[in-house]
């Protein structure tokens, strides 16, 4: 049996924003009294070096930690926040956010963001910022993307919060920009939840650039979305959407219960990650 692999969770919030939209922030806060006291939480992994504890009482060697500017619907995560919070600890990789609509050149930003700060992907928010995601005005910003080979994260599938436009979470479109860009890693957030689970496995089966991210599914039911999960376990994404899972421990532990071969759960857990970000399959020593 093989050893248990490196453990990625490649979809991670920061539990404070800049700003917060009301039903993001009741959202958040309901999930996280099922444990504890709200602001208490708030207050202790508000400090990056609480937060990667965290992690590793939880068994995750990496995070996945994302900026956010959807003002319309979840709140501002700034991208200078981010890079700060992970800057000097290496478990923790800063995801970049770009919005379209915020941008009068978001191919431009883009590139300042990963020169400037090191961002080592980009998470676009088409149903909360609004747009499809095979709108040519973007393609500048999958050039940039694809040329500096960092991946695309991009939400699909459906949202509890109010202002989200569900229209443009459909993987459909993604189908567009997967055979224009070729070598653009796109990872499919959620999987197409609810609505588009078929398309979603069927665009990660077809396209060699695709790739499923199974965050904010349960993982009981995984293999009742995606009966053939199997067939394709080396293109699915862990992900735990953490603040909006009450315990990571436990929902790592779901995962590794699932029928699935240790081989195959070791690459949704983080060989897939690995190979996405180009990082080394062995842990390396962090500094103490």
């Amino acid at each position: 049996m093989p050893e248990e692999s490196i453990v990625v969770d490649f979809h991670m919030h920061l539990i404070n924003y800049e700003t917060f939209q009301p039903s993001a922030l009741g959202w958040i806060q309901k999930i996280v009294s099922q444990k504890c006291d709200y602001e208490q939480f708030s207050r202790k992994y508000s400090d990056p070096d609480a937060f990667v504890q965290l992690l590793k009482e939880c068994g995750i060697d990496y995070a996945v930690v994302m900026a956010e500017l959807c003002p319309i619907t979840t709140g501002i995560c700034p991208n200078e926040y981010v890079a700060e919070f992970c800057q000097g600890r290496p478990e923790l990789i800063p995801f970049a956010s770009v919005n379209p609509a915020m941008e009068f050149a978001p191919a431009e930003r883009l590139e300042d963001l990963i020169i400037r700060f090191g961002f080592r992907g980009l998470k676009l928010y088409p149903t909360y910022q609004h747009f499809y995601p095979n709108d040519r005005k973007l393609y500048p910003l999958y050039s940039v993307a694809q040329a500096r080979d960092i991946p695309v994260m991009l939400h699909t599938g459906s949202s509890v919060f109010q202002g989200a436009r569900l229209k443009y979470g459909d993987p459909l479109y993604l189908d567009d920009v997967a055979v224009d860009f070729p070598r653009l890693k796109l990872l499919l957030v959620h999987s197409g939840r609810g609505f588009w689970y078929d398309r979603a496995y069927f665009l990660a089966k077809m396209h060699e650039n695709v790739y499923m991210e199974i965050a904010g599914l349960p993982p009981h039911n995984l293999l009742k979305y995606f009966p053939e999960l199997e067939r394709i376990a080396h293109k699915v994404i862990y992900g735990s959407d953490w603040p909006g899972v009450a315990d990571l421990a436990e929902n790592l532990k779901a995962i590794r219960s699932l029928p699935l071969k240790p081989d195959q759960k070791n690459l949704i857990l983080g060989g897939n990650a690995l190979r996405l970000l180009n990082m080394p399959a062995k842990l390396p020593s962090f500094a103490v």
